[in-house]
């Protein structure tokens, strides 16, 4: 990625609108839990995770409490890895959270077992680059997830979504505005993903869809890159 080039889309995620952010997603952990449960299932004991872009550190610290592994976080905004490393201190876990660029992390080659991404990837300015760097701190044989809102969710979906998620009325009129009108214009459509895979050092991968989002799956093998799959399924 030039040295110039803008890491996000969008409004940075600082200060205030940072703090915004965190207050108001925190009020409903249940997606953090259910992609913590997801990850540990697939990771022995011992193993070390990478949360890329964070945020305010939710799903990162939903891992740690286990105790099981040695986790870690990325992420391009100072004030979520502030906010990450003062709620990890509270919850009374250890999460190495550092900034850094999604396309260009501070960590050595073959770090982790396995990385995860969510709700974050679709403000990426060079996907591939990230995706390629997920894959150089992989260990071969190492696991990728990224959650992330799909491109063709329906207006009903979002707003059963919204519902959920036990915002005030204001702000979830602002959430709601924000998922039709600027969310989904950067999201990605199964097909875009595949292309985006097929041109990373994966090569192949698999994308689960389900509600307003999808999971996409990659594998770090050993040798040349795969030919994209083309395996879709919905959960």
């Amino acid at each position: 990625m030039s040295s110039g080039r803008k890491a996000y889309r969008g409004l940075g995620m600082e200060g205030p609108i940072a703090t915004w952010y965190a207050r108001n997603t925190g009020r409903d952990l249940r997606r953090f839990i259910d992609v913590a449960r997801s990850v540990t299932s697939r990771v022995e004991p011992g193993g070390r995770v990478l949360e890329v872009a964070p945020g305010p550190g939710f799903c990162a610290i939903e891992i740690a409490k286990s105790g099981r592994y040695q986790v870690s976080g990325v992420d391009i905004s100072e004030s979520f890895v502030r906010i990450a490393r003062e709620n990890a201190k509270q919850a009374g876990v250890v999460v190495d959270f550092r900034h850094g660029n999604a396309s260009a992390m501070p960590f050595a080659d073959e770090s982790f077992e396995f990385v995860v991404c969510s709700a974050a990837f679709k403000n990426f300015t060079d996907p591939v680059g990230a995706l390629d760097e997920i894959h150089r701190v992989l260990v071969p044989g190492g696991q990728a997830s990224i959650y992330d809102l799909r491109k063709d969710a329906s207006p009903e979906a979002i707003d059963a979504e919204v519902r959920r998620m036990h915002l005030s009325p204001i702000n979830a009129l602002v959430t709601r505005w924000t998922f039709r009108f600027v969310l989904l214009k950067r999201a990605y459509t199964v097909e875009a993903l595949d292309r985006l895979l097929a041109q990373s050092r994966f090569g192949a991968g698999t994308i689960r869809t389900e509600d307003i989002g999808f999971e996409l799956r990659a594998i770090k093998r050993s040798g040349a890159p795969m030919e994209s799959s083309g395996i879709h399924s919905a959960a």
